[in-house]
């Protein structure tokens, strides 16, 4: 970015500040632009959005509240537009809308969110607030009712699922993301279909990809948690989920010959990606990640994320806070 004063290149500033959001102080990793001839700083819009971000997440994950993608998905699986599931909660006409555009609920209106996504909650809440009625009242019920069900059937099939990426609130470790299986898994599809990597190379890919659009918009993409061994980051119970994978019939993972008469493992894809569930934002970093990485070599790639302070900090085998996201090479 040019200084407004001398039109030339600006450096990039970072330092920890104490911001405070509804009376209460967060530290976040404060980024401004920085003209050295007049000595001046400067906040542009996205720097603004990612440092405004890092409080609000962190006020998100101290106090359980949902994100604006969780509330909205609560309100679509009980097919309910925005003023009736605002009616049902007794919020206010537009408040729901609100939440969903991004307002921050107060904590009681959180925890009443969270008691809505519970569909036999939700039943009690339907019940008690009366606002919903005739023909809309039946098709609401019949609904509640088939989630249930599919609760019931889900349990023991989504079990493993469960284990590696559910029950985890948004936090410094997941990237004040909900873990996402299924991002987790188109990005594990977008990467095989574009380079054909060997496993050791895709651990890093994801690594960078989540790491990359943390350092510049405050969140992962995936939600997953990442560790530091040997040969660089990993993702959490990675092999399980590339298994998991596998039997899906997303993915086929090859076992060629190595040099030292070991076998590898190289990934391919079986499925064309869906593009559909990431944001443009979001494509457009998994993509630079591709022309970052295209030519780098598996070993090359282990040489790369072994510099990062991201691996230095916490190998071995500690789990990586996503605040070294910002200091990524």
């Amino acid at each position: 970015m040019k200084s407004p004063y001398t039109g030339k290149e600006m450096t990039i500033k970072k330092e920890w500040r104490k911001m405070t959001y509804r009376k209460e102080e967060f530290e976040v990793c404060f980024h401004t632009w920085y003209c050295e001839e007049s000595e001046e700083f400067f906040e542009d819009d996205s720097f603004a959005q990612l440092n405004y971000n890092q409080v609000l997440n962190q006020y998100r994950s101290k106090h359980s509240i949902p994100t604006p993608k969780e509330i909205k998905a609560i309100r679509e699986k009980y097919a309910l537009n925005k003023l009736k599931m605002s009616e049902v909660l007794g919020f206010g006409a537009n408040v729901y809308r609100h939440y969903e555009d991004g307002e921050m609920p107060s904590q009681s209106n959180a925890r009443l969110i969270q008691l809505a996504a519970n569909p036999r909650e939700f039943r009690k809440l339907l019940d008690i607030s009366k606002v919903i009625e005739g023909a809309l009242l039946e098709k609401t019920l019949k609904t509640i009712k088939k989630l249930i069900e599919e609760q019931k059937a889900e349990r023991n099939e989504n079990f493993i699922e469960d284990c590696l990426f559910g029950g985890s609130q948004p936090n410094l470790y997941n990237g004040f993301t909900s873990p996402d299986f299924e991002k987790f898994a188109e990005m594990v599809l977008f990467f095989s279909e574009k380079l054909q990597p060997w496993k050791t190379k895709l651990n890093k890919l994801l690594f960078y990809a989540d790491f990359t659009y943390f350092k510049q918009y405050g969140q992962s993409i995936s939600g997953e948690k990442y560790y530091a061994i040997d040969y660089g980051p990993v993702p959490d119970y990675f092999n399980s989920s590339f298994e998991k994978l596998e039997k899906r019939g997303v993915i086929r993972i090859d076992h060629p010959p190595l040099n030292n008469g070991d076998f590898g493992e190289k990934f391919f894809a079986l499925k064309k990606f869906n593009a559909n569930i990431f944001q443009e934002k979001e494509l457009n970093v998994l993509n630079d990640i591709i022309s970052r990485f295209i030519k780098t070599s598996t070993k090359e790639i282990i040489r790369i994320s072994h510099q990062e302070e991201a691996w230095i900090k916490n190998y071995p085998n500690k789990e990586i806070s996503y605040l070294y996201a910002f200091d990524l090479k």
